[in-house]
């Protein structure tokens, strides 16, 4: 873009790059040098920092945060309200080699609902992420990550399980925990977390 774009829908600092083609929701922001390539969705209130890569056909559902220096290539779908921490990096090719063209092979990554994850994180690509999971910074995602799990560290480890409001949730001996910020109640089986009720 040649200015600076502010409209009723979003707004685009004047050294962004937007694609023709591409879809941008009412409320969006999207910040200095960053590019938002043909085909990319991003949903409503978005915010997408400095110097930012969002590829053909990354789909960004409604308040999803991307701090800078983000890498988000094709086959990467994050759901509404994810979190992306500074420099964090998506792959999509799991056996890249610069003479062996691979283009429309991608391997897709989803990730969830309410999920955050830390700066300076990788996500091989294949993994998804489930909602409200928290990557720790600068881990090394290898696996499919639960819905409210706690990871970190490289290649990531489960650590614990985290509340939707990014609290540790301590179980006690009958898999009951409660949110120390929401009050919401989560129970834990051999399935995993889930949401309970709120007190």
């Amino acid at each position: 873009m040649s200015s600076t774009e502010t409209t009723s829908d979003f707004f685009a600092h004047e050294t962004a790059v937007i694609d023709a083609g591409c879809t941008i929701g009412a409320g969006s922001k999207i910040w200095h040098f960053s590019h938002i390539m043909q085909d990319a969705v991003l949903g409503e209130s978005c915010n997408i920092g400095q110097n930012v890569v969002v590829s053909p056909g990354v789909v960004l559902g409604r308040n999803v945060k991307v701090q800078n220096n983000v890498s988000l290539y094709t086959g990467v779908t994050c759901d509404d309200d994810v979190f992306l921490g500074p420099s964090c990096v998506f792959t999509n090719v799991t056996n890249p080699r610069s003479a062996v063209v691979r283009r429309g092979q991608y391997t897709s990554t989803r990730v969830g609902r309410g999920a955050s994850i830390g700066a300076n994180a990788t996500v091989v690509c294949g993994h998804d992420i489930g909602e409200y999971a928290f990557i720790g910074a600068g881990a090394v995602v290898t696996k499919t990550v639960p819905a409210y799990a706690l990871v970190i560290g490289n290649p990531a480890k489960q650590l614990g399980w985290m509340s939707a409001y990014g609290h540790r949730l301590t179980f006690d001996e009958n898999g009951r925990a409660a949110c120390p910020e929401s009050g919401e109640l989560y129970n834990l089986t051999s399935e995993g977390v889930t949401l309970s009720s709120v007190k």
